[in-house]
């Protein structure tokens, strides 16, 4: 399933718009995701990977010490920001998770050349699902550390950079009963801030305020390339959308897309009138 050449994007007419008409992809806040809790999900599980370990190697004292770390590390609240994609193509639980319950719109891009554009501050991450964190190489960075007497405490520079480096490794993992999903997100890592000079942008609702950052798509497929219409294989209209094919294909032709109109189809999803 990961070895798949194309992602697919789930959601709404709005943010195809976006995509399509102004060359825009939003990285949105990980941690306001409907997964909101998986970045800190991690780093528990990782917390009590590194503990068990220390407490077997006779350390105990050690391990206490880890577990104060990160209690005070996740009273904070760090950001990272991703675009979403799945392998799964035309797929029930996308479409309603996502695809604003199946009234909305996939867009298929090549992840190879996705997987180009993320350089930098961007990168392309496979999502893996798992909650035992005992073999994850975070564990043995802080349980070297350990060894080697390191104060473990947020005030020391050596243990602050590992603890940035496990909140970044957090963002691609998600809780097991996710796993359907065959997830990859393109991340911009809220500590490797180098090369990205994107300002961030926000979206104001009557309920809260919204950060995001967009993603020039033209400017990103210009630097490798090829346009728009190279990088997107396909359009998939959801299988309880309203949306006129016709109209849609009318939309692509009109806004300079016309290579697209041919590549738009209508879901085969067996739910059409059914999600509601």
């Amino acid at each position: 399933m990961y070895g798949g050449k194309i992602l697919y994007h789930y959601t709404d007419f709005q943010a195809i718009d976006g995509i399509l008409r102004c060359a825009q992809l939003r990285v949105n806040n990980v941690l306001r995701m409907n997964d909101s809790a998986e970045m800190r999900h991690f780093m528990k599980r990782l917390c009590t990977a590194i503990a068990d370990r220390l407490n077997r190697e006779g350390s105990p004292r050690r391990a206490e010490e880890i577990w104060d770390l990160f209690h005070e590390e996740l009273k904070k609240e760090y950001s990272a920001f991703a675009a979403c994609f799945s392998f799964r193509r035309d797929d029930a639980a996308q479409w309603e998770r996502y695809g604003n319950r199946g009234r909305g719109i996939c867009i298929a891009m090549r992840r190879d050349c996705l997987q180009k554009m993320a350089k930098g501050a961007l990168s392309l991450q496979t999502v893996f699902y798992q909650d035992d964190m005992a073999g994850h190489p975070m564990v043995e960075v802080f349980c070297r550390l350990a060894r080697e007497g390191e104060a473990l405490s947020g005030e020391n520079p050596a243990v602050r950079q590992a603890m940035c480096a496990a909140w970044a490794c957090s963002v691609s993992f998600k809780h097991p009963s996710f796993s359907s999903e065959y997830e990859m997100r393109l991340v911009v890592s809220p500590f490797e801030r180098s090369g990205f000079d994107i300002k961030p942008c926000y979206h104001v609702t009557k309920e809260r305020i919204k950060k995001y950052y967009p993603l020039d798509l033209k400017a990103m497929c210009g630097e490798i390339g090829i346009g728009i219409e190279d990088l997107v294989t396909e359009i998939i209209i959801g299988p309880d959308s309203a949306q006129s094919l016709a109209i849609f294909q009318d939309y692509l032709r009109d806004h300079g897309l016309a290579k697209l109109a041919g590549r738009v189809s209508l879901s085969d999803c067996p739910l059409r009138g059914l999600i509601k």
